[in-house]
């Protein structure tokens, strides 16, 4: 497990966005950021579930966070603008951008793969995180210190049989993280990807239906790395992929 001890104080005053917010590893890591003293934008489609985070966050006194719903796989470029428009207006900058939300979609052969399937892991997965990013880079330009961090897989850095789209989106995901790294070196904006690792999530169990979900540590377990990327500790980091798990 990554090593790191994050000071209560570590994200006061830090606006951070989490997408897929709502549940797994997003919704754990938006109490924890929230818990760090960061105010939280909690991103997500099902704005019932993000109503449950924001009711979490505040009955445990930290401070209140954002609902933002909207289903990445719909969303255009003006909804993005839009987005990006109001988290200015709101907040005057941007600290940290967690890409957590994305789609497993069929575990199958290629040869079996719709193209139909294969594009719609890919737009969520990565055409939404791109254009998200894009809409956010001139209000984190204005953080004095940001961090962008995009969520990786083990599958996205050596290539597995039957991963499929989920795996070459997430191969897409490295290199959309190293262009961007390249571009914003010497800047305020640092920008890093980070392999949670076998984690026990709905989507895991989805994708490994005999495992044993006791075998795989919680989210709660694996934000240490979240912790550091997201806080000042982790400034020089820059252009580099994460392991949440030894």
């Amino acid at each position: 497990m990554f090593a790191y001890h994050a000071r209560n104080d570590l994200l006061k005053d830090r606006v951070i966005l989490v997408t897929g917010a709502s549940s797994g590893i997003g919704a754990t890591a938006a109490q924890c950021f929230a818990a760090h003293g960061a105010t939280v934008l909690l991103l997500g489609r099902q704005e019932d579930a993000l109503n449950a985070i924001y009711d979490q966050i505040i009955a445990q006194g930290n401070p209140e966070p954002v609902v933002i719903p909207l289903d990445l796989e719909s969303a255009q470029t003006p909804q993005y603008n839009e987005l990006a428009a109001m988290i200015e207006q709101a907040f005057g900058r941007l600290d940290g951008l967690l890409h957590n939300a994305s789609i497993l979609g069929p575990r199958t052969p290629l040869e079996q793969l719709s193209g139909e399937h294969f594009n719609r892991v890919m737009n969520i997965n990565v055409n939404a995180a791109f254009n998200l990013t894009r809409a956010m880079i001139p209000i984190l330009r204005l953080s004095q210190d940001a961090s962008v961090v995009f969520t990786s897989s083990s599958v996205g850095r050596k290539g597995r049989a039957y991963w499929g789209a989920y795996a070459v989106s997430k191969f897409a995901t490295e290199g959309l993280m190293q262009v961007m790294a390249d571009e914003m070196d010497e800047t305020n904006v640092r920008v890093n990807s980070l392999n949670p690792g076998a984690t026990r999530t709905n989507m895991r169990a989805h994708a490994y239906p005999g495992e044993n979900p006791d075998n795989n540590p919680t989210p709660e377990e694996i934000m240490p790395v979240y912790l550091y990327l997201m806080g000042e500790d982790s400034q020089h980091e820059n252009g580099k992929a994460f392991n949440a798990q030894d």
